[in-house]
């Protein structure tokens, strides 16, 4: 067995129509599908789904300090910088807490979405880590 690709990632949420509203009016994803039973959103990117939220309901616990399981989703939104100070101020002017990060082969905005799940939007910004596989493990402070 050989895994040629990353099929999607479900993300478990409280309230399906808030986190559907957050992924599609703040990130801009596209619906592809729902589900009633259970309760699912699914979200393309040019293939069949991508990316789906699962309702879990108001009882599910809260990710802690330091839990085990998913520490966040990344979806690359474009190239260049300016790209990313664009996304950058459209998610401050949302209210979003942010935190740039340089990790060299890309730059990247991390934050949360309305269940605390981290969200990563990156652009990339250099192929060093073809050379340099070791690269991708930068993690520097950046400055939009």
């Amino acid at each position: 067995m050989e895994i040629q690709q990353l099929g999607h990632v479900v993300l478990k949420v409280r309230e399906l129509e808030r986190s559907e509203r957050f992924y599609t009016k703040v990130l801009g994803l596209a619906v592809a599908a729902r589900m009633d039973a259970p309760p699912m959103t699914f979200f393309t990117l040019g293939n069949h789904h991508d990316f789906a939220v699962m309702q879990r309901g108001d009882a599910a616990p809260a990710q802690g300090d330091l839990p085990v399981g998913l520490d966040h989703v990344a979806f690359k939104i474009g190239d260049t910088l300016d790209e990313l100070r664009e996304a950058k101020a459209k998610l401050e002017a949302a209210g979003l807490k942010l935190q740039p990060v340089d990790h060299e082969v890309t730059k990247s905005l991390y934050l949360a979405d309305p269940d605390g799940n981290g969200v990563e939007l990156y652009v990339d910004a250099s192929d060093v880590w073809k050379r340099e596989p070791q690269r991708v493990a930068q993690l520097l402070p950046l400055e939009l």
